[in-house]
């Protein structure tokens, strides 16, 4: 089974974390009749797609479905560790190109919430050296970002309910 290394897996996760959110929130707003899309707003938002890189995110879901088909089965088999491995690495050769259904739905999304006109302005952006390096650079960026977040957070919370304690303190109440 060829599996993607660990950190190159977490950064995914934030990318597949985003696209879902994206995702969702787009059926939510997307009338229950199909919306008619002009094609040359749906290849620009296929181009947007690609640009940005999210094809990675076909090719992380099948590799956690992978490891995790392997990790559900292996311990109810040892002894069949190497044929689970062809087997799942069987089911991944015939799974690898079926990524553009995924992607053509990203971009019905993109395509669906974006005029033609904010569509290019994004592509136009992400075509440049300063859109590609921030392609590059997103899930790294929003790793990094989580890390910061959860630090400020675990030195905010007992500091503000030190705070509010001393502003009830000050207010007779003793907690």
């Amino acid at each position: 089974m060829s599996a993607m290394s660990l950190p190159r897996l977490s950064k995914w996760v934030s990318l597949l974390f985003v696209a879902a959110t994206l995702a969702l929130s787009g059926l939510a707003m997307a009338p229950a009749t199909a919306q008619e899309i002009p094609p040359e707003q749906l290849d620009l938002g296929r181009k947007y797609v690609q640009l940005v890189g999210y094809e990675g995110i076909y090719q992380l879901t099948l590799a956690k479905q992978a490891a995790e088909t392997f990790k559900t089965l292996s311990p109810q088999n040892p002894k069949l560790e190497k044929e689970i491995n062809e087997a799942i690495k069987a089911v991944l050769d015939a799974y690898r190109d079926k990524g553009g259904d995924l992607l053509d739905q990203y971009a019905r999304l993109f395509a669906t919430t974006f005029t033609a006109a904010e569509l290019q302005e994004m592509v136009n952006f992400y075509s440049s050296p300063t859109g590609q390096k921030l392609a590059r650079a997103s899930s790294d960026l929003n790793e990094g970002m989580r890390a910061i977040l959860g630090v400020y957070t675990n030195t905010l919370g007992p500091e503000f309910f030190a705070k509010v304690r001393a502003e009830l303190k000050a207010k007779g109440y003793d907690i």
